[in-house]
């Protein structure tokens, strides 16, 4: 008998041009000006990183909505975590295509939404550190109006819920002001519009007790977590590579077979917590020489660290609905995806796709 698993891929909704974009970075910028334009920094460094079957796309266009639900289908994931922007008093930003994906209907593929609650600065675009636009918290009255705000997105029929209560994953917990009383006035409002509650998953450092705040799951944010354990590591080889050791911290470069071959939940303490993995990153095409690498990823070492994910999740006795958080479908600037490129075509895709199957998961939500 399959075992049902929920495989959710972040979502980026940059890819198409918007006004503020304009005036920050020039006319027409776009996630793909960044991507298009990287270097490598050196000796083995593979830049750009080039989309292939879908192209350059714009994320205006329903066809290419389409044709990526198609593909996240085709290929086990359960559905997509958009990112969504609410800076405060109504405050938006890249609406246009979720807002789109909810009035059409289309795609008819599942989705949630994840709160990217954090101020968004010039200093990642070799800016100083500017605040372009700032995350605010006014108060309640402002809760509420988000809350109703994407009321319609829990309402439609595609929102993933989990014993009817819509999963809202919320990246930077910590930044609310009063996280359990945000949590428990949003869970209060699902209750009235006949919901169960709210199945909050949030974004966040190991010893976050999450249940004293309202969250049902608590995910560690990847690059962290990938950083703390390849320190680990280095810490106990750095006497036999010292001069290895200091490079790799001065370039903020590191292995990604280094994490397929030592990563383990161990040093977690315990298995409270939603796994959330990477493909792939290198974040250096936005970020130039202050950006961080994990170099060398493949499909072939992606497929063995999905499988040690995959049976861990298993093995959970928390994490019961058997969530994974991928992260993402489409970050290209990050060189972080699952998307088709010109380098391996599917091939991550097809790993999700196979693990999952020699696995006995179900992935299918609706």
């Amino acid at each position: 008998m399959n075992q049902k698993a929920i495989i959710l891929a972040h979502y980026l909704p940059q890819f198409h041009p918007i006004p503020e974009n304009d005036v920050w970075w020039g006319k027409g910028f776009t996630e793909w000006t960044n991507t298009a334009k990287a270097k490598p920094l050196f000796r083995g460094h593979v830049q750009p990183n080039l989309p292939a079957d879908l192209g350059f796309y714009d994320l205006r266009v329903p066809e290419v909505r389409e044709q990526q639900a198609e593909l996240a289908r085709n290929h086990g994931i359960t559905g997509f975590a958009y990112w969504h922007y609410w800076f405060g008093n109504g405050q938006q930003i890249l609406e246009r295509p979720f807002n789109e994906v909810l009035q059409s209907g289309q795609p008819d593929f599942p989705f949630c939404l994840a709160w990217a609650n954090e101020s968004w600065t010039g200093v990642w675009h070799g800016l100083k550190d500017q605040i372009l636009m700032e995350q605010k918290y006014p108060g309640e009255a402002d809760h509420i109006l988000h809350f109703n705000h994407v009321l319609p997105a829990f309402q439609d029929k595609r929102y993933i819920k989990i014993d009817n209560k819509p999963i809202f994953i919320i990246y930077l917990p910590q930044f609310l002001p009063d996280t359990a009383k945000f949590t428990k006035l949003w869970n209060d409002l699902a209750i009235q519009n006949g919901f169960a509650g709210m199945f909050f998953i949030g974004i966040y450092t190991m010893d976050w007790d999450h249940k004293l705040e309202g969250f049902e799951e608590k995910s560690v944010h990847p690059l962290h977590q990938y950083m703390a354990m390849f320190e680990a590591s280095s810490f106990r080889r750095k006497k036999n590579n010292l001069i290895n050791f200091l490079m790799q911290r001065l370039k903020s470069t590191y292995n990604y077979s280094d994490l397929v071959r030592n990563y383990n939940f161990s040093w977690l303490d315990n298995n409270d917590f939603v796994p959330t993995i990477l493909p792939n990153w290198d974040n250096t095409p936005r970020s130039g020489k202050k950006g961080y690498i994990i170099h060398g990823s493949t499909p072939a070492l992606f497929r063995e660290h999905f499988m040690s994910v995959v049976q861990f999740v298993k093995q959970q006795t928390t994490n019961k609905n058997n969530i994974i958080l991928l992260k993402s479908w489409n970050e290209w600037a990050e060189g972080n995806y699952l998307e088709p490129d010109s380098r391996w075509g599917t091939g991550y895709l097809e790993v999700i796709r196979d693990v999952l199957k020699e696995f006995d998961m179900d992935s299918n939500y609706l």
